[in-house]
């Protein structure tokens, strides 16, 4: 989806607890192996229980073959991390439960109806998430595609190899990278926070709250904004007089 954000390590752990249903563990693992290697909604539900799951155990290296790659451009391999590893195996036992067998072929997120033999389809996709958004009390524009952006951007910020997150995007250009990557979510609202007037009010109290705990940089830009002549309190340091700290009382009734 055009314009969907993506989501950071909170937001995504918000998400995973909040799927519910008998189909909760295939569609907690669909998001969490979305955004743990990046593939787009319709690679990922064309998947197959054998394209993760082999010699009894999670691949480490998840192959996006041809075939299922948007547009037939190319194959891609994308590394496994330990929450994708952890999704599928949850998912392989939840088949195991459901259907009484792991049989290699099925769809590895099959469809509500008909005994597995079809995949979830792009809009039943659509629906779960967007119901685990919002029970997860989040907001802004969030749909299937968060999943490959969330995968991007951690990436990115992890590596800081555009070309890497490239690679494993499978993009043809860079510049399609470039534009894909948004801005840090996390990093923009702890500076939007910082930023307001609120926060700079709850600053100054934590100042005089913790006066007499302050190292000496603090305490002296503290007594130039109350108006203290710090020089005069410096040039007695310089000749041995004890650096006498303001108490809070003092603080509080020197004029602003």
């Amino acid at each position: 989806m055009k314009g969907t954000r993506p989501l950071d390590n909170a937001e995504i752990r918000k998400v995973s607890a909040a799927f519910s249903g008998t189909f909760a563990i295939r569609n907690r693992s669909l998001f969490m192996l979305g955004v743990s290697v990046g593939g787009r909604i319709s690679e990922l539900i064309a998947l197959k229980v054998n394209d993760v799951w082999q010699n009894n155990k999670s691949v480490a290296d998840l192959l996006f073959d041809r075939k299922i790659v948007k547009g037939g451009e190319v194959s891609r391999a994308v590394p496994v991390n330990v929450d994708g590893r952890q999704a599928i195996e949850d998912l392989v036992a939840w088949h195991l439960d459901l259907y009484g067998n792991i049989e290699a072929t099925r769809p590895l997120f099959p469809s509500r109806k008909g005994q597995g033999l079809k995949a979830m389809t792009r809009i039943a996709a659509h629906d779960a998430l967007k119901n685990a958004f919002g029970a997860a009390g989040l907001n802004g524009k969030l749909g299937t595609h968060s999943l490959r952006k969330s995968y991007a951007q951690r990436l990115y910020e992890q590596t800081n190899d555009i070309y890497a997150v490239q690679e494993m995007l499978g993009h043809q250009s860079v510049v399609t990278t470039q534009r894909y990557l948004g801005v840090n979510y996390a990093s923009v609202r702890d500076a939007s926070e910082a930023m307001s007037i609120s926060a700079e009010s709850n600053r100054s109290v934590q100042t005089l709250s913790s006066v007499n705990d302050a190292s000496d940089d603090v305490l002296l830009i503290e007594l130039l904004r109350r108006g203290y002549d710090v020089a005069r309190l410096l040039e007695k340091s310089d000749t041995q007089q004890p650096f006498q700290v303001p108490t809070e009382d003092s603080l509080s009734t020197v004029s602003m």
